[in-house]
């Protein structure tokens, strides 16, 4: 199944870690370190361009990661994988 995250970018959702509200998860120093390091390594797409609500942790089959910055908020991100989901995911 694939999650479209806005600005023509579509991930399949198999290959999703986590997603994540930025307002309330980048007040932590561990989570801004983390996300100045997938800058520095190139590792960041932003989808958004608007005020970013979400970024969301993707893994590929080789371990790689990808941070993705979106405008779409956490909730209508579920909204959307729940509604193409099978019932077999659960956040």
């Amino acid at each position: 199944m694939f999650l479209h995250l806005g600005q023509s970018t579509v991930i399949r959702t198999d290959d999703i870690v986590g997603v994540f509200d930025i307002d309330n998860t980048t007040v932590s120093k561990h989570t801004r370190k983390y996300l100045s390091t997938a800058t520095k390594n190139g590792r960041i797409i932003n989808v958004s361009l608007e005020l970013p609500k979400s970024f969301i942790v993707c893994r590929d089959k080789n371990g790689e990661e990808t941070v993705y910055i979106s405008q779409i908020s956490p909730a209508t991100l579920l909204k959307r994988f729940s509604s193409n989901s099978d019932g077999g995911y659960k956040f």
